[in-house]
């Protein structure tokens, strides 16, 4: 018992710790960056107000949600803090901003987060289809995968290209260089990950995992978080000669042995130093690899620093 107690209290003596080390962090640095004054006037449009004639996908700073479908998940007030991310439905999230969608399925097709489900897929795809018929020029990389520890839903990729085969932009490496416009009206990148069928191949309206990536670390521990982001960040080319799209996600995870375990008071502890993630990266040297930017519960100064970033890229200004 008594070493259960030193151990607790030495994790949140380290959550103190790293807290504060974000914190100075900010004080000395400050969260000015090209851009980062910009405020779009339509959020739901932001991509458009940006000229997609002029905006290139790989200029974009794409802000993106984690466990994007989990805004209903579980039991209200007894199992969904365990494991709600977003308190916005994904037509929500779509409208304030979010342009990257973390999507997890069972064999049911039932969104799910672990071992807790929610509603079907077939919700996401209704409100990212809602999204797009009220929308002109806004491209949106929508990934789905199959959760660990679950098997494919049958004949998923089939079901997919029945659903959005209309607005899926094919798998090219091309596309990284194309603007919005020269994109148009093909409005989805849909990025497939299955855990044993088949990877979509070249040329298929899904793209393969391969296009996707990221460098995950289960902490829940800020600075360590931040640290490890900006490091594997660094280590990526630039996205002008990038054929992939990489993400780093501004989100801690709760863990087994400590008392706080629902999701939104423990990645509260990174949430609010998104703009000093995108200030460190203008200092590290490593400001033109960021790309994709995630975060739990989204909201509007999230996608307003990605989009303020986007916007002094395409004014050659960053």
């Amino acid at each position: 018992m008594g070493s259960h107690v030193s151990k607790q209290l030495e994790k949140r003596k380290a959550i103190s710790t790293e807290r504060r080390v974000l914190v100075d962090l900010e004080g000395n640095s400050g969260e000015t960056y090209p851009g980062s004054d910009y405020r779009p006037s339509d959020r739901k449009n932001w991509m458009a107000g940006l000229n997609p004639e002029k905006l290139h996908i790989n200029q974009v700073v794409w802000p993106g949600t984690h466990d994007s479908a989990t805004n209903k998940i579980g039991i209200p007030m007894i199992t969904r803090p365990f494991a709600q991310c977003q308190s916005l439905s994904i037509y929500r999230q779509l409208c304030v901003g979010t342009r990257v969608l973390d999507v997890r399925v069972q064999e049911d097709r039932r969104i799910c987060h672990g071992i807790l489900t929610t509603y079907s897929v077939d919700v996401v795809i209704q409100d990212l289809k809602k999204f797009l018929s009220e929308t002109q020029s806004e491209i949106v990389i929508l990934e789905i995968r199959t959760e660990f520890g679950h098997d494919d839903p049958p004949e998923f990729d089939k079901y997919l290209e029945e659903q959005l085969g209309e607005y899926l932009i094919h798998q090219d490496d091309n596309v990284f260089g194309k603007t919005i416009a020269e994109l148009l009206p093909k409005r989805v990148i849909c990025v497939w990950k299955p855990r044993k069928s088949p990877a979509p191949k070249h040329g298929s309206p899904l793209w393969s995992a391969g296009y996707l990536k990221d460098n995950w670390i289960d902490t829940d521990l800020p600075s360590t978080k931040f640290e490890s982001n900006m490091k594997h960040l660094s280590e990526q080319p630039p996205v002008s000669s990038r054929k992939f799209f990489y993400r780093v996600e501004n989100t801690v995870t709760p863990q087994a042995d400590n008392p706080i375990v629902c999701v939104k008071p423990v990645t509260n502890r990174i949430h609010g130093y998104a703009r000093l993630f995108i200030t460190q990266c203008f200092s590290k040297g490593c400001a033109d690899k960021l790309q994709i930017f995630s975060t739990d519960f989204i909201d509007e100064d999230f996608v307003e620093a990605c989009v303020g970033l986007t916007q002094a890229r395409v004014e050659g200004k960053a």
